[in-house]
């Protein structure tokens, strides 16, 4: 599948993803994709949330890929049992441990706990060993559940602009590759 081929939905998690993110920078380059907005970036609330996405996927003319990062990947696997249908493939990166009563601020919890059943479409996770919203082990768990591909970032932080992820030239080229092996 070519980007051309899909809409694909940027899901940003908790207080939006900044301009420098690496989000925001595929979005701007990718003709296709577009940002699910929420009414309420600091301040989530699952349901407001989870709708947004149902409501983008449900607006979209083909094929839907989703770009899920932290808080918006436990957005979007709620919306898979509405529209999971209409979802072609998941790129999900960096999932919070939601169900961690450790996290922080404690309102993220109210997103978890993770549902557990097999993703009815292709997914690859990208997950680092010292995501400080989440453990290594934690990802690999979910991503056992779902039947996610897990690609191991290794010591990368939460794959944000703080740890350094801007750009994130190596994101883009698994990205494009788990792209290119979806189908229409």
């Amino acid at each position: 599948m070519k980007a051309s081929e899909a809409d694909i939905l940027i899901i940003p998690g908790y207080t939006n993803s900044g301009p420098g993110h690496w989000q925001s920078r595929w979005q701007a380059k990718l003709s296709t994709a577009r940002r699910v907005e929420q009414a309420e970036w600091s301040k989530p609330v699952r349901e407001d949330w989870v709708r947004r996405v149902v409501e983008e996927v449900e607006a979209a003319e083909k094929p839907v890929v989703i770009v899920a990062h932290s808080l918006g990947v436990a957005t979007a696997i709620h919306a898979v049992p509405t529209v999971g249908h209409k979802i072609v493939g998941a790129f999900l990166v960096a999932p919070p441990d939601v169900a961690n009563p450790a996290i922080r601020p404690k309102h993220l919890m109210t997103f978890g706990p993770y549902p557990r059943d097999p993703l009815p479409f292709p997914s690859l996770m990208v997950a680092s060993r010292n995501d400080s919203f989440g453990s290594f082990e934690h990802a690999e768990d979910i991503a056992n559940a779902w039947g996610s591909l897990l690609v191991d970032a290794g010591q990368s932080g939460h794959i944000n602009t703080e740890s350094g992820h801007g750009p994130w030239p190596e994101g883009g080229m698994v990205f494009a590759q788990f792209l290119g092996r979806l189908k229409v």
